[in-house]
């Protein structure tokens, strides 16, 4: 290990099958484990678990877990990121808080900021996927596979029902359900109508149309 520094060593696991690239900077509580592979000048900020994945060059996470997972150069994970066995993430991409990602491929630059869960799934390059986006990849008794595109727009709260795919440079609005495929540049909404009643809305106010228990 080359130039790696440690800080709170005392906190830190490596394990002896373990690569750890020049100018690596490792934080306290983080455990790297099994065969991994840390590139060179990679950062793990504190509270990372680590295990038989490969961390590209120049990436950065912090408190996360990756297990089998690939983590592309200058890609940037976590807080609280799940990356399970089978993901991939590209070059320059944007992991989030709160998202898990498993048996899929992220395309690079592409930005998944938040609360998302992607499953089998190939995503584009240089897409945006919203906060609250569910793949759904699972029908209580087979896992399908989804596809979005190139430089792609899912809206918060949209959920992919696999198998589905979504052509590039699409751009899913906010709330909408995807159950089919969905062509090249095209613009997808699929929401009740919003009614408004203030008559209603006073009557529930005060408790009329409200049944309790």
């Amino acid at each position: 290990m080359k130039n790696v520094k440690i800080l709170s060593p005392e906190t830190v696991t490596i394990s002896s099958e373990a690569v750890i690239g020049e100018g690596v900077v490792i934080y306290p509580n983080n455990h790297v484990l099994g065969k991994t592979v840390i590139g060179k000048g990679a950062v793990l900020l504190p509270n990372n678990i680590v295990e038989d994945s490969q961390i590209g060059e120049g990436a950065r996470l912090i408190a996360s877990v990756v297990r089998g997972a690939v983590v592309g150069e200058g890609a940037e994970v976590g807080p609280f990121a799940n990356l399970r066995k089978g993901a991939v993430i590209g070059r320059g991409c944007r992991i989030g808080d709160f998202v898990e990602i498993k048996n899929a491929v992220i395309g690079e630059g592409t930005k998944v900021s938040h609360l998302t869960y992607i499953g089998d799934a190939d995503v584009g390059r240089r897409c945006n996927v919203g906060c609250g986006v569910v793949f759904c990849n699972y029908d209580g008794k087979n896992k399908y596979r989804t596809s979005v595109g190139d430089d792609c727009f899912i809206g918060s709260n949209v959920n992919l029902v696999a198998p589905v795919s979504v052509g590039d440079g699409s751009f899913v609005a906010a709330g909408t359900t995807v159950a089919k495929d969905v062509e090249e540049g095209v613009f997808v909404i699929g929401r009740v109508r919003q009614e408004q009643n203030a008559r209603l809305a006073h009557k529930y106010c005060r408790g009329e149309e409200r049944k309790d228990g």
